[in-house]
């Protein structure tokens, strides 16, 4: 249902109001705690999702290239200029279109794991840039699902599912409840636990990976700069690498799972 909306303080669009803010943003999980998703691809992909928005706000053309998608979905489209659009959000959009969701309900470690190869597990990855790339990553080489340890980052903010090209809405993902006490139990469903460290003493990821082809595999990920916890990597069951040159210690962690991810894929 497409409606025209010329005045940026219409109460019909506080679900998408100050976006920017710091404290009055709507997908802060204390205050609305809504999803957003920003712009059309990723606007698409929520739509695909479990998580069902309850409105859109875009302009004319944003909502001509949704149509086919829209088709049949019943919820207000707020059709509005791209300057209506910025004094709304707080910033000129330049993808053109939002859609907000209410957070679905969380998934569990037990019920993201049942099924999957493969499996990410992240530890005190914190900065939302990075969490959406993993996100992204995963989707493209073949993860099944993410499980969150200590210290992570929000996955359904506004910039991680940006990044993720909305696959962060779409990969299932959970969070341990008891870290790292949680990895007993991918152990106990069969999985197989690589810890990502640059240690030269750890095997490489191309030694280590295809002797684990036949098996359910979780790569454990740590946080940017410090790694993974020595006694998460104790749990684990094998130590992983990345071979480095030029006197490089590490790479950025994204990449570092990404590299992980494809080793994983192509076995």
């Amino acid at each position: 249902m497409l409606i025209d909306v010329t005045d940026p303080a219409d109460p019909r669009l506080d679900d998408f109001r100050d976006l920017n803010s710091i404290d009055r943003r709507p997908d802060l999980p204390s205050g609305k705690g809504l999803v957003i998703a920003e712009g059309v691809l990723v606007a698409q992909r929520m739509l695909a999702s479990r998580f069902s928005p309850h409105a859109l706000l875009g302009t004319s053309r944003r909502f001509d290239e949704l149509a086919a998608d829209l088709e049949g979905v019943d919820v207000p489209c707020y059709c509005a200029s791209a300057e209506v659009m910025a004094e709304v959000v707080g910033f000129h959009l330049n993808r053109g279109v939002l859609a907000a969701a209410r957070r679905a309900p969380e998934l569990s470690v037990e019920q993201v794991i049942d099924g999957a190869r493969t499996v990410a597990v992240l530890e005190g990855v914190n900065d939302h840039e990075n969490l959406g790339s993993i996100f992204r990553n995963a989707a493209g080489l073949g993860v099944d699902a993410v499980v969150f340890g200590a210290g992570c980052a929000d996955p359904l903010y506004r910039r991680a599912v940006r990044v993720s090209m909305g696959h962060a809405l779409l990969v299932p993902f959970a969070k341990a409840q008891h870290w790292p006490g949680d990895l007993m139990m991918l152990r106990d469903n069969g999985f197989r636990l690589l810890s990502m460290t640059p240690d030269a003493g750890a095997l490489t990821l191309s030694d280590a990976v295809p002797e684990l082809a036949q098996d359910r595999v979780a790569i454990l990920v740590g946080a940017e700069g410090p790694g993974l916890r020595e006694s998460t990597m104790r749990a684990s069951d094998v130590r992983v690498r990345i071979p480095m040159a030029r006197g490089t210690d590490s790479l950025n962690v994204a990449t570092a799972a990404a590299l992980a991810f494809y080793e994983r894929a192509r076995v």
